[in-house]
């Protein structure tokens, strides 16, 4: 990080801007500067691309891994927004499996924070189907007098 570097501005920028983002409101938290040590590379490729996925806007983990020519490594870039430490400021939101699925890879509530960010950014996402779609049937079943 550069000398000039302040923290708690970053900070700020970083609390402010994801508090406006979940507000609604048309947040930039492209400017807030992450520290990356301890991030295994190609993960730090999958976050920077992410985080130039504009707001409204989806990607795949295929899109992802084709863009950074690795178009071997989707699992790789699934497997790195599932360990995305930087959440909503690196919009793994955004990175959806194939057919803009938000609910089958994203592990601990992860389907239902990505669908409720997507939502408040005005993205529609393809919703698969869960279990209850699964186990319970669409109509209730008839009574027989």
């Amino acid at each position: 990080m550069p000398a000039s570097f302040d923290r708690r501005k970053n900070v700020k920028m970083a609390i402010e801007g994801i508090a406006a983002l979940l507000r609604g409101g048309d947040s930039d938290l492209s400017d807030i500067t992450l520290d990356m040590s301890g991030i295994p590379p190609f993960n730090q490729r999958v976050y920077a691309f992410a985080r130039t996925i504009p707001r409204g806007e989806t990607r795949t983990y295929a899109d992802v891994a084709s863009a950074l020519r690795a178009s071997g490594a989707v699992t790789s870039v699934a497997q790195a927004i599932g360990r995305n430490p930087f959440m909503i400021i690196v919009p793994c939101h955004r990175v959806l499996e194939a057919g803009h699925y938000a609910d089958k890879i994203s592990p601990n509530g992860g389907a239902i924070s990505k669908r409720r960010l997507l939502s408040i950014e005005g993205t529609k996402t393809t919703a698969g189907k869960t279990l209850f779609d699964v186990l319970l049937p669409v109509a209730p079943p008839r009574a027989h007098n």
